[in-house]
């Protein structure tokens, strides 16, 4: 199989997620989830055919790590290699999205950002 490097840095992240700890559960359960989420829908958009579907998962990933860097900010998390992490991968995001050819698109807004 291929090597695709924004997933494997989302199962990176989703495992720096796993071994952290919040002070509010609630929060720490949204956040493992958000942070599934983010490599499924990697995972599931890079396997469909269409542009379109593509786009649709990688739009629903890039907003599971939009919710999962709130949550860092609603907790005060101050896991720098957390939140780097979260920030190579937003960065990564729009690598794909030119990569891709996903423009214009949502995601391609994003490259100011990082």
């Amino acid at each position: 199989m291929k090597t695709f490097r924004t997933l494997d840095l989302a199962v990176k992240f989703h495992d720096l997620v796993r071994n952290s700890d919040l002070n509010d559960k609630y929060m720490n359960d949204q956040l493992y989830r958000a942070s599934a989420s983010i490599a499924l829908n990697l995972s599931e958009g890079n396997a469909k055919g269409s542009v379109k579907d593509k786009k649709r998962f990688f739009q629903m990933a890039y907003g599971s790590l939009r919710e999962c860097q709130t949550i860092f900010k609603l907790s005060k998390c101050d896991d720098q290699i957390l939140n780097n992490t979260a920030d190579q991968l937003g960065g990564s995001f729009c690598s794909v999205s030119v990569r891709e050819r996903l423009r214009p698109c949502s995601l391609a807004r994003l490259c100011a950002r990082y």
